[in-house]
């Protein structure tokens, strides 16, 4: 099915709208698949980022702000996200050594040991797009990223 029939709508204004709205309509779907695959481990797709910025960081610790930087979703609200990931032990808060004002986040072990969980499961994740093949998910990745260019 195509977007027309999966939002029955027959015409668009132009092939960039019906682009635009295919994306918005497929970035909802995308955002459900994996909102069911995460809530498997009883964590949000917002935390998975997090923790897989930790990850990437590890053993160095980031700041609430470093990791707002990375997100993936900059209107996440970092501080409360982080605070449920304390709670759950997945990471631990500090003060910042250099600048008292900043509250440092490092990953626990519990932590690194959900995301090793979940990297058993990759193949489940990459069903989501599963239907492309390698060349074609390599397209779509380079048509997103043309997307975003500035406008000349």
């Amino acid at each position: 099915m195509g977007i027309d029939q999966d939002i029955n709508q027959a015409k668009f204004r132009n092939e960039h709208q019906k682009a635009m709205i295919n994306l918005l309509y497929t970035y909802g779907w995308v955002t459900e698949r994996s909102k069911e695959f995460f809530a498997q481990e009883d964590i949000t797709p917002q935390q998975f980022n997090i923790l897989r910025i930790l990850r990437g960081s590890h053993p160095q610790p980031l700041s609430t702000l470093q990791i707002r930087e990375r997100m993936l979703d900059k209107m996440s609200d970092t501080s409360r996200i982080v605070d449920r990931l304390v709670t759950k032990g997945y990471v631990k808060k500090g003060t910042c050594k250099s600048d008292r004002r900043l509250v440092d986040v490092i990953i626990t072990d519990k932590g690194r040991k959900l995301l090793e969980r979940i990297d058993e499961r990759e193949d489940e994740m990459d069903r989501i797009t599963g239907n492309l093949t390698k060349k074609e998910a390599a397209t779509l990745s380079e048509l997103l990223d043309k997307i975003r260019e500035p406008m000349a």
